[in-house]
């Protein structure tokens, strides 16, 4: 279970928490975590992994044990929430990034580490120690190479890609299209289903706001599970009838339903032990600045 718990509470920091400070008692998250059946020994452990991680620091008040949001673990919750909640695929500016190693054995940890960021940033496998991407991802490059102090061994750039075969190609070499698109496909058999019987149940007023807080939670760390699998290709990268656009439509007007009365139980466990003051007064749930509003 501690893996679970640890990513349950990331998925905790990302939706709820980064809009309310991003600090929270220890005892009101194994109150919160209860919800879905962790225990508070399992959130113990699993909150003193992040800290040695580099995810958050503790912060004692009186005999209160309080836990943040490191920097990086700020900047790591940002870029998720801007890749969750972006529905639209993006235009392309026709570049190519690609990331080139030769990273020696006795490094092997940092290795695989970047393998691990790359792929969470985006980056396709294109061949052994070369990885591309179509998207805009210097900065998060440039970041890597200064985590790792690996600049004499990375080669960056930024290019054209002259042929012989089309970019199509490349996409197919580097990432499992068939597979992503299988997986979104899942998350709409079973979400839609879900999402026609909590409408009709809460017009009707026969759901909780903790029934509301379990499923938009177990909703967001569902979906936030693509951002380890969906590069975020550009459209004229993805297939014309692309699985991903559904979801996330999807998604949105889920977590839309979902998202007050969710916020509403939240807000009754965090201000009982925790300042309130914190919250950023521009958020709406139900609005979520992030969520980019389809024309369709």
């Amino acid at each position: 279970m501690g893996a679970n718990t640890q990513s349950m509470i990331f998925t905790i920091y990302g939706d709820y928490l980064r809009h309310y400070g991003n600090k929270i008692w220890i005892g009101s998250l194994v109150r919160l975590l209860k919800e879905f059946g962790h225990n508070e020994q399992g959130v113990r452990v699993a909150v003193s992994r992040m800290v040695k991680q580099g995810w958050i620091q503790s912060e004692k008040q009186g005999n209160k044990s309080f836990y943040f949001l490191t920097e990086r673990g700020v900047s790591r919750m940002d870029e998720a929430a801007n890749r969750i909640f972006k529905l639209n695929p993006h235009e392309w500016d026709r570049k190519w990034r690609i990331l080139m190693y030769s990273i020696p054995e006795e490094k092997r940890q940092i290795r695989d580490e970047l393998r691990q960021e790359l792929l969470w940033s985006g980056f396709g496998s294109f061949s052994n120690a070369c990885w591309i991407s179509p998207n805009n991802l210097e900065k998060e490059v440039n970041l890597l190479i200064e985590k790792y102090d690996i600049s004499e061994y990375v080669d960056f750039f930024v290019s054209d890609y002259k042929g012989p075969k089309d970019s199509q190609s490349l996409v197919e070499k580097s990432w499992p299209l068939e597979e992503i698109e299988n997986k979104y496909e899942e998350f709409i058999s079973k979400y839609s289903k879900q999402f026609i019987v909590h409408q009709s149940v809460l017009s009707k007023g026969e759901m909780s706001d903790s029934e509301c807080f379990v499923e938009r939670t177990n909703l967001v760390h569902e979906y936030r599970k693509f951002l380890f699998i969906d590069p975020g290709l550009p459209k004229e990268l993805l297939p014309p009838m692309w699985s991903g656009n559904h979801a996330a439509l999807l998604f949105s007007q889920y977590y839309k339903l979902l998202a007050e009365p969710a916020s509403r139980f939240f807000e009754n466990v965090f201000e009982a032990d925790n300042d309130l003051r914190r919250k950023d007064h521009s958020y709406d749930a139900k609005n979520h600045p992030l969520i980019i509003h389809s024309k369709k």
